[in-house]
């Protein structure tokens, strides 16, 4: 405990009182408030006198409880200052005593409750900033994960989004789909460099931008190009970059146009197995190069087809403790092996987690487009 108090009569009687009931305080003294501020760090509860040379009444109050961190601050007043008390702990205090009106028990005592109840008010506030930004959380959640707008002609689509281990941290990965009224289906998928909610927010601004775009009819070449001007303009700092895959599929469902942007290849399932969408018209990922630009691999689809588009996290799972990773080579050959597209999503997000031995890292994101018949 801290004890500021400049009268030494004053002081030596708390310390006899603390004595007198064998109280189990390690006492500090010191005379002003400038000292306080010093010796704070290694404090658990300060009894503070309202009255000392450098401060008087509630000022020498708010210096302390600028510097207390999780102190509990316990007010010492006179006689005559009782009402001064009650407006300290208006102000922050824990409790006030009155001099001369304590014995060492009711010292002890009120030294317990003004700790405790800063415990109670420190694990309140921590239990209320949780719950808030658990709610934040799940309105950006809501904005990167969004209902598809699709149309009863359209390829089948199923979703998966998992959290990584950092569960308040929400990451920046997303994903739209939009049919149109040519009958196209357009999807993208993609993920904000970093984890937070300056990241999360950059991902649902970029998803609804894109949506806005497909929806008003722009151009599939200038829809990246939209896109990163937006992001650099928007982003918290320099640095942030976004990856992300845009996928066409036809009207009749057998050809896509392909856009990489830094991310992922997407893996195609036809008749003779899965593969990895060629990377020979992939750019830069957006925010990294003003300048860049993105072209479209155009992709013949055999009847049957599906494709799988996914965040890094799927394959930057460990494979044990170690420190290798699934990889793309292993996603295809896990998809090879697990014949029942209605259950593939579930299968890989299981698998990788129990490869991994626990949680993943990064969120993950996949979107399974399958051929409507």
């Amino acid at each position: 405990m801290l004890l500021v108090e400049d009268d030494e009569g004053d002081a030596v009687l708390v310390g006899a009182l603390l004595d007198e009931v064998n109280a189990p305080v390690r006492l500090t003294h010191v005379r002003t408030v400038s000292q306080a501020v010093q010796a704070l760090s290694q404090a658990d509860c300060v009894l503070l006198d309202l009255g000392l040379p450098d401060a008087s009444g509630l000022d020498g109050l708010r210096r302390v409880l600028d510097h207390a961190g999780q102190a509990a601050v316990l007010v010492l007043t006179g006689h005559s200052d009782e009402d001064r008390g009650t407006e300290a702990v208006a102000v922050g205090a824990q409790d006030y005593l009155v001099k001369g009106q304590v014995d060492g028990s009711l010292l002890l005592r009120g030294i317990r409750y003004a700790v405790e109840r800063r415990r109670a008010e420190d694990a309140h506030r921590q239990l209320r900033e949780e719950r808030l930004l658990s709610q934040e959380s799940a309105r950006l959640e809501r904005g990167l994960l969004p209902t598809p707008l699709l149309a009863d002609c359209s390829p089948a689509l199923a979703a998966r989004y998992r959290p990584g281990r950092q569960r308040m941290q929400l990451g920046g990965d997303f994903y739209d789909a939009v049919a149109t009224a040519d009958g196209s289906l357009h999807v993208v998928i993609g993920d904000v460099c970093g984890h937070g909610p300056d990241e999360a927010a950059l991902g649902v601004c970029l998803r609804i931008a894109w949506r806005a775009l497909i929806l008003s009819g722009q151009a599939e070449e200038q829809v990246l190009d939209t896109l990163q001007q937006l992001l650099i303009h928007e982003r918290h700092r320099e640095g942030i970059f976004t990856t992300l895959c845009m996928a066409s599929i036809a009207a009749d469902q057998s050809a896509a146009q392909v856009y990489l942007a830094g991310h992922p290849s997407p893996i195609l399932i036809e008749d003779g197995g899965p593969r990895p969408v060629p990377r020979e018209r992939a750019g830069l990922p957006l925010g990294v190069l003003p300048d860049a630009k993105w072209t479209a691999l155009t992709l013949p689809l055999r009847p049957g087809w599906a494709m799988l588009l996914y965040t890094d996290g799927l394959i930057e799972g460990r494979i044990g403790a170690g420190a290798e990773r699934l990889g793309t080579e292993r996603l295809v050959d896990l998809i090879a092996a697990h014949r029942a597209q209605d259950s593939l999503l579930d299968h890989l997000v299981s698998t990788v987690v129990g490869l991994n031995e626990g949680d993943l890292e990064d969120d993950l994101a996949l979107l399974l487009l399958t051929e409507r018949r």
